[in-house]
């Protein structure tokens, strides 16, 4: 029999714990203080946000009680949750995926000068083991100062010397394919960098203040984002650096040496801001990052010299890098790869200024150091399968 009316009178001999409600000596329902009330099920409550790590049920929320910011869980894979931002705040808690587990990759790059020949090699390393790289295919063509991005499957590279972006698998070894352009040739580029959507480059050769992006979900000419670095100029080798939510141009210059740390949002064509500076002027240097950190190695110095110096900036709070450490030698040109627990650099070359000796050496070598701890780098014992530097990087 379906009820169509409750008599509320139906209440008031209800007692027990679990009273809906209770009515007062005149059947009326009491009036109560709203401290008096709770709700159940509520958010999960913390003085801070939920982590990747806080591994809860699809659709739980969580209230920050320190900020008042709420999120409700919208991906529950263990240990790569999805915290989706519902109050008035923002920001998302999300995976970082801008590092690997498994394998670094080195594509193309120069050799050794003076003449510089660049070449197509695609090398494969493990961030596990101490076994050396293997060559596992090649780029379209030779390939020097070409910037690069990481998707959770492909290594990319952009430009060095032309403007196509191609990609290559990081499930199954096998050569590059061509997937677009770059809005102009930018030879002389950032090693670029990634969000978890778009692979990024700013500045570039010839100068420029462009930054531009293109999709990893769908193959595609490059876009302008309509966002600009702070100065043009920054055409020879500056570092790439990201978090989940910001992308990062650092040092670089033309002629002159840089310090500047850029910083704008994936989410806005808003412009990029200075933020920083980095501890010495320098370019053609190294870049990895980690999730809490944008880091650098190297690069050329005042006077055209070359530094071995790691710096670390905070992606936290804006501010100045720190040195934190050295590389095992004065070197610039490294491709710049991270793992969850170490930034690498591999390969590299250490010439001096204006080419004296005429050779230009570069390496093989693979060195890493600690995000747990500052310190100095050490050598993996590992080498690439040719001595070179200059070419796009990308982990798994």
């Amino acid at each position: 029999m379906a009820i169509t009316k409750l008599d509320i009178s139906m209440l008031e001999d209800v007692s027990g714990a679990n009273n809906l409600v209770k009515l007062d000596a005149n059947a009326k329902i009491p009036a109560t203080s709203g401290a008096g009330l709770s709700v159940s099920p509520g958010p999960l409550t913390n003085a801070s946000d939920p982590t990747i790590s806080s591994n809860k049920t699809l659709g739980d929320l969580w209230l920050n009680s320190t900020s008042g910011e709420m999120y409700i869980c919208t991906d529950a894979t263990a240990g790569e949750n999805v915290w989706t931002n519902v109050g008035a705040g923002s920001g998302n808690v999300k995976p970082y995926h801008g590092w690997g587990s498994s394998y670094g990759y080195c594509a193309a790059g120069s050799l050794a000068g003076p003449t510089w020949p660049n070449v197509n090699t695609i090398d494969k390393f493990s961030l596990v083991t101490t076994s050396n790289a293997t060559d596992v295919g090649d780029l379209l063509g030779t390939r020097g100062n070409n910037g690069s991005a990481s998707s959770t499957t492909h290594g990319y590279s952009a430009g060095g010397e032309v403007n196509v972006i191609e990609k290559w698998s990081m499930i199954a070894d096998a050569n590059s394919t061509d997937v677009g352009d770059l809005v102009s040739p930018h030879t002389g580029s950032a090693e670029g960098c990634n969000s978890t959507t778009y692979g990024y480059m700013a500045g570039g050769h010839p100068s420029s203040t462009i930054i531009q992006k293109y999709s990893f979900s769908t193959d595609g000419d490059a876009v302008d984002t309509t966002a600009d670095l702070t100065a043009a100029g920054r055409t020879d080798r500056c570092g790439g650096n990201q978090s989940s939510d910001y992308g990062y141009c650092v040092g670089g210059g033309q002629s002159g040496n840089w310090v500047t740390i850029d910083k704008w949002a994936f989410a806005t064509s808003a412009n990029a801001t200075d933020v920083g500076d980095l501890t010495n002027g320098t370019w053609s240097l190294g870049s990895t990052s980690s999730s809490t950190y944008g880091y650098t190695m190297g690069g050329g110095t005042i006077g055209h010299g070359r530094g071995d110096i790691i710096d670390k900036f905070s992606f936290a709070s804006d501010g100045n890098a720190t040195d934190v450490g050295d590389m095992l030698q004065n070197t610039q040109r490294t491709f710049g790869i991270a793992s969850t627990t170490h930034g690498y650099g591999a390969g590299g070359t250490n010439p001096t200024w204006p080419g004296t000796p005429s050779y230009h050496p570069v390496w093989t070598s693979i060195e890493k150091f600690s995000f747990a701890s500052d310190g100095n780098s050490v050598d993996t014992t590992q080498d690439l399968t040719q001595a070179r530097c200059s070419g796009a990087s990308s982990q798994i």
